[in-house]
């Protein structure tokens, strides 16, 4: 495909069609899974699952892709699908209008890969063990807030993190469930800035979207030995 063709000059033709059929899920669509979602789009990859519950507001416009002041209170997955489907009318888009929990209907369906980009601890981990026990291969979003410097960035196992509050927590739960599995995570090495709020800065969290994005495309591409 034309739109491709930039990509098939790095990646081959065989690899396009990997991607082309590679299902992936992406779980929460603020500033750091709206960028991955269509990052994912844009590369080719033809089959999504999108999930987010929230409407768009104002104070995500700073940082998310979808935020603007035409879509206020719109449904983000629905924003969201009608970019992908810009982006390529062809693909295969699963909307799901629900928030990830213990009831949520995601793994009602198929997939090989996830990004976990949602900021809820309780409903992160419980994400992460649905995966190990699927046998998904995926990646999770720490904590981008209190963060100005995306060269802090870096992709890494969830034990190897530091100055970042979300991870410890995650350790913490990990090593009281004994869970032991190798979990790969975007997390920034920064210290989060002593303030009251959680301020987000988008060349932060827009980083961290496209780390997790090429992280799953590298995956496919190569058959899980990135």
């Amino acid at each position: 495909m034309k739109n491709l063709e930039r990509l098939e000059y790095l990646f081959g033709e065989e690899n396009i069609e990997k991607l082309s059929k590679a299902k992936v899920a992406v779980i929460g669509l603020g500033g750091v899974g709206g960028i991955a979602a269509l990052t994912l789009a844009r590369s080719g990859v033809g089959n999504l699952i999108i999930q987010d519950y929230d409407l768009v507001q104002e104070s995500n416009i700073n940082r998310q892709l979808i935020a603007n002041y035409q879509t206020i209170n719109c449904k983000k997955v629905e924003v969201m699908a009608e970019e992908i489907k810009k982006v390529n009318p062809q693909a295969i888009i699963t909307v799901l209008d629900e928030k990830f929990d213990a009831n949520s209907k995601l793994f009602d369906y198929e997939f090989d890969f996830l990004i976990d980009a949602i900021d809820s601890i309780a409903d992160k981990f419980l994400l992460i063990k649905q995966c190990l026990e699927n046998k998904i291969n995926f990646i999770s979003s720490m904590g981008a807030g209190k963060k100005t410097d995306p060269t802090k960035l870096a992709i890494m196992e969830i034990q190897k993190t530091t100055y970042d509050p979300l991870a410890k927590i995650l350790r913490r739960k990990l090593r009281e469930e004994k869970i032991s599995d190798k979990i790969i995570v975007s997390s920034s090495t920064e210290a989060p800035a002593d303030i009251p709020a959680l301020g987000s800065y988008m060349p932060v969290t827009a980083t961290a979207g496209l780390m997790l994005a090429d992280y799953i495309i590298k995956q496919i591409i190569t058959g899980g030995k990135f």
